[in-house]
């Protein structure tokens, strides 16, 4: 193999969740231009369909499925009906995700278990249904933050709770799967990209958070993805149980 041969994926299947919008779109397409046929999950399935074309554009097969990572049901329905449409999965990518700022003498039980039960409980599910099915050499991503590793200033408990969750959960995964059944598992730590949560912030935070950032700016969709496609493949074959922060340097200040 070529170095780029490395970094492909054909004849590979990708599940990708919460892919309807920001960052699960950018890895999606990542996916689909370095070979794969990905499956689409996430609860509003109507805008899984522009997803979708973009997979399809990049001329790979496309598959769409309604899915609420909380419900383990859900999510075993995902990867079954993947197997059923595109054959196997090779790839997950444990996106979905939801982002809350509510100061922690405020915040609900419900907020913050509706927060966990997505971001952390939902990538376990969907690791326990593709794990059943992934043969040797296959891979799973956990896109964790860097508010599991740094606070970013805002109160957000729950979600930086979930966040440093899951880097625990891709450390025990990696090491219960990766000798014994072939599947190694990483995690991504993005800064700040865009996306609807960072639509949220209030007016002026992103200008000051800036300011740790030594890259001096937001990261690029592409930039992650490239990070993702590195992970997923034959190019990263090497790496296991790691967490990989891609945050312009804001780990570091």
């Amino acid at each position: 193999m070529t170095i780029s041969d490395l970094f492909r994926l054909d004849g590979k299947v990708a599940v990708v969740t919460g892919a309807s919008s920001g960052l699960g779109v950018a890895f999606a397409q990542a996916l689909a231009e370095a070979g794969a046929d990905v499956a689409l999950g996430a609860r509003r399935a109507e805008r899984l369909e522009d997803t979708a074309g973009l997979v399809r554009a990049a001329g790979q097969r496309a598959h769409v499925v309604a899915t609420d990572v909380s419900d383990p049901a859900s999510c075993t329905a995902l990867v079954e009906s993947t197997v059923a449409e595109l054959g196997r999965v090779d790839i997950l990518v444990n996106n979905a995700g939801l982002g809350t700022a509510v100061p922690a003498t405020r915040e609900t039980p419900e907020q913050f278990r509706r927060v966990i039960d997505v971001n952390l409980n939902g990538a376990y599910w969907m690791a326990q249904a593709c794990g059943r099915v992934m043969e040797p050499g296959s891979s799973i991503v956990n896109i964790s933050s860097v508010l599991g590793i740094t606070t970013g200033g805002l109160p957000q408990a729950a979600y930086s709770a979930s966040k440093a969750g899951l880097i625990g959960l891709t450390r025990d995964l990696a090491q219960q799967w990766t000798g014994r059944k072939g599947i190694r598992v990483n995690a991504l730590a993005p800064g700040f990209f865009a996306s609807e949560m960072t639509d949220e912030y209030p007016d002026g935070y992103l200008d000051l958070a800036m300011m740790r950032v030594p890259a001096g700016r937001m990261g690029e969709g592409q930039e992650l993805a490239a990070t993702l496609i590195w992970l997923v493949s034959p190019a990263g074959a090497y790496v296991v149980g790691q967490t990989i922060a891609v945050d312009g340097g804001l780990t570091i200040t």
